[in-house]
């Protein structure tokens, strides 16, 4: 992918006057912080085309306003443009949204992560809770992360069969494939089990700082299961020794808010192994990215080490 280079843009808002933009981060879209001595620094998300229409990037906003109007989850400050729009079609069909910088730096997985999970727990129940109340605006569109959405040969993010190196465990990965769409199905699109969500509360979309976590970054979010935002949670780091732990600790601050039964309990490592079939179609669709490169060696052998586990336990359909 070309980096695209944002200046000539910046004269669409105001905030932006003066200010010199530098990626970085380059992974589903080209963020930029803009900044100069003296000013107070933005942050500039230029969205991959074709990813993302108008419409969807509109409907991210709007529950974006509605969930820092209705909860207490710190969230991401939009800064309209001068014509009074959040965004911008920089252009034909590529669109850019500006917003201030939040205080705070991204959690590493070296970090003691069990009182963020807490955390970013409790939002994950506020965030569920208000969505089941919540009447989206007319118009409202956002993707579906359903079971073919992610498995599909044209998933949302790619084909996890054309992903490096899962020749030598496609058999296994192709056994996970079945036994998701089977549990997928048996565990249902209720209205307790299935809504908007996140859907991407990994550690790279959260800003840290004393006494404040910022949930950051609502462009993958769409209609899933509620507790596919704990396999989100923990996204790269499946396999660490500390997932035990950071599940306890999510599922201490989800039950602040909202209630799980037995079922919802047992669905979460099948939204795990969705969540690694969804990122190892990722990295194989996004191989331009350093997330990717650094992931894929290793990623689909590690997914298939889940993906054994996973098989051995039992299927949904036996505890519904």
């Amino acid at each position: 992918m070309t980096l695209p280079d944002p200046r000539p843009w910046l004269a669409r808002w105001p905030e932006a006057a003066g200010l010199s933009p530098r990626l970085i981060n380059l992974s589903e879209n080209h963020t930029f912080r803009l900044e100069a001595e003296g000013y107070a620094p933005r942050i500039l998300r230029l969205h991959r085309p074709g990813y993302q229409s108008r419409a969807s990037i509109g409907s991210e906003l709007a529950w974006l306003a509605a969930l820092a109007r209705d909860t207490t989850i710190p969230l991401p400050r939009v800064i309209a443009g001068l014509d009074g729009q959040a965004i911008q079609e920089v252009e034909p069909d590529r669109f850019a949204v500006m917003f201030h910088l939040e205080p705070g730096c991204e959690p590493q997985p070296h970090d003691a992560l069990e009182p963020l999970f807490e955390t970013i727990g409790a939002y994950a129940a506020e965030a569920h809770l208000h969505v089941q109340s919540w009447q989206p605006p007319a118009g409202f569109a956002r993707q579906v992360w359903s079971a073919g959405g992610v498995l599909d040969a044209g998933g949302l993010w790619g084909d996890w069969r054309a992903a490096p190196h899962v020749g030598t465990v496609r058999a296994t990965l192709d056994a996970v494939d079945h036994r998701l769409r089977r549990d997928l199905a048996a565990y249902g699109t209720g209205p307790d089990r299935f809504g908007l969500i996140h859907a991407d509360m990994r550690l790279a979309n959260l800003l840290v700082a004393p006494g404040r976590t910022t949930l950051i970054d609502f462009d993958d979010c769409g209609f899933c299961w509620f507790v596919y935002d704990f396999a989100a949670a923990i996204s790269f780091i499946e396999t660490s020794p500390q997932v035990p732990a950071l599940k306890a600790a999510w599922l201490r601050g989800y039950a602040r808010h909202r209630r799980l039964g037995p079922v919802d309990l047992a669905a979460l490592d099948t939204m795990v192994l969705l969540r690694r079939m969804a990122l190892l179609a990722w990295i194989g669709s996004h191989a331009e990215t350093d997330l990717a490169r650094s992931q894929a060696d290793h990623f689909a052998q590690g997914t298939a080490q889940l993906g054994v586990a996973y098989l051995a336990m039992p299927e949904l359909a036996t505890l519904s």
